[in-house]
């Protein structure tokens, strides 16, 4: 799909996805690390519960599919080495703070001397302008001053952090976006762009259903865990069934009485739908104006009803139902998981120097055109360095005194 094209990637763990998701699409997307790797090849967990910086299953997991080179691109030689490099490049992909990169005069002003239409995408914590473009973040800072933060969790506990860090996921999606939009531009116009990504702007994205909640019916978003929070009372989502938990949204009026009809019949069958249920009105029921009280007694058989059934068996029937109940998946049941084995998700990619495979998703695209997949596992220090410098024509003596002086 983007095969003729080439990325370079600067990033750090704040950007490692974007570049991965241009390599998914077929771009050559080489990993520009310092000399001696990039701090998160010490991010864990490891392989095998083995500190190392070539274990870190978080650096195999958002490094995969890219070419990986050593540059120390503030020294002199480094500098105009990494110049001949963006002259084969058309997307570049940094995270450095706002600033740096015109210090060594390698911002976008600088690149565009060096190639007119190159694609720049800068990801920040807060963006490159403005009172917090000099602040420092971390997963949780940026989680908490994009909201995020304060709507996870129980209503009566304090916000609860996440286990995996988002920001950088979500920022790192942006950036392959915002890159390929920019791209498309440069095809109608010719011109390259500075794409500029802000991991609090990215995550904050994600309370873009604050406002109609607010201009629709007045209320704002707040932790409610397993539940959703209406005018006057709270409704549960999440239903714990024999062997985990479902997804299931009570709604009513018109748009949910054919679901909940359907629901209370599949209950009644069964011996499990009280009175209350089966004498519902659920066309007239508004269930951002219901009170507590009629929520317990509509909730309470239908939680009884799901906590003796299998996830599997409840979603199935649901199905076949046409009543919209989902299982929650854990990483086992998507390993498992039919439909994605019938699209061909799962893949295996070798760890030769360990003898030893992963399973790894292996596309996030099916096209007409020709698919494209994660073909290789994430690069060792420096592993491309021959073969990548020798396109830009040094030889292997050139390396040999680079190294040395601690370029590469």
């Amino acid at each position: 799909m983007l095969n003729h094209c080439r990325a370079l990637d600067l990033t750090d763990a704040s950007g490692f996805l974007g570049g991965q998701m241009l390599a998914g699409l077929g771009v050559d997307v080489i990993k520009i690390e310092k000399p001696g790797g990039d701090l998160a090849r010490n991010m864990g967990p490891f392989w095998a519960d083995t500190p190392h910086p070539e274990k870190s299953l978080y650096w195999w997991a958002y490094n995969s599919g890219k070419r990986g080179i050593t540059l120390n691109i503030a020294s002199d030689d480094g500098e105009e080495i990494f110049k001949k490099l963006v002259r084969t490049a058309d997307f570049i992909l940094e995270s450095f703070p706002p600033g740096y990169l015109d210090s060594l005069e390698l911002g976008y002003d600088g690149l565009c001397q060096v190639k007119p239409d190159i694609i720049l995408t800068s990801i920040t914590p807060f963006g490159e302008s403005g009172p917090y473009r000099d602040f420092q973040t971390a997963d949780i800072v940026t989680m908490g001053m994009s909201g995020i933060l304060y709507l996870t969790g129980d209503i009566d506990r304090p916000p609860l952090h996440m286990s995996l860090p988002q920001a950088a996921l979500h920022a790192g999606a942006d950036a392959a976006v915002g890159t390929l939009l920019a791209y498309y531009h440069r095809e109608v116009t010719g011109e390259g762009q500075h794409v500029g990504i802000s991991l609090q702007q990215s995550t904050a994205w994600f309370l873009a259903n604050a406002i109609p909640l607010w201009e629709l019916s007045g209320m704002v978003p707040k932790r409610a865990g397993a539940f959703r929070e209406s005018l006057h009372s709270t409704q549960r989502q999440v239903w714990r069934c024999q062997d985990g938990y479902v997804f299931f949204n009570i709604i009513g009026g018109h748009t949910g009485a054919k679901t909940l009809h359907e629901l209370v019949n599949w209950m009644e069958g069964e011996g499990c739908a009280d009175d209350f249920l089966k004498a519902m009105d659920w066309e007239t029921l508004d269930m951002f104006t219901v009170n507590q009280e009629t929520v317990d007694r509509i909730c309470r058989p239908i939680e009884a009803f799901f906590a003796t059934r299998p996830k599997l068996a409840i979603s199935r029937e649901a199905a076949a139902r046409h009543i919209s109940i989902c299982p929650l998946s854990s990483m086992a049941d998507l390993l498992g998981n039919d439909q994605l084995h019938y699209r061909d998700f799962w893949g295996k990619i070798a760890l030769p120097e360990l003898g030893a495979e992963i399973t790894y998703p292996k596309r996030y695209v099916k096209s007409s055109e020709g698919d494209f997949e994660v073909g290789f596992r994430a690069p060792l220090v420096g592993e491309h360095n021959l073969e990548v410098y020798s396109e830009i024509g040094l030889s292997n003596q050139d390396l040999v005194n680079l190294k040395q002086a601690d370029v590469i």
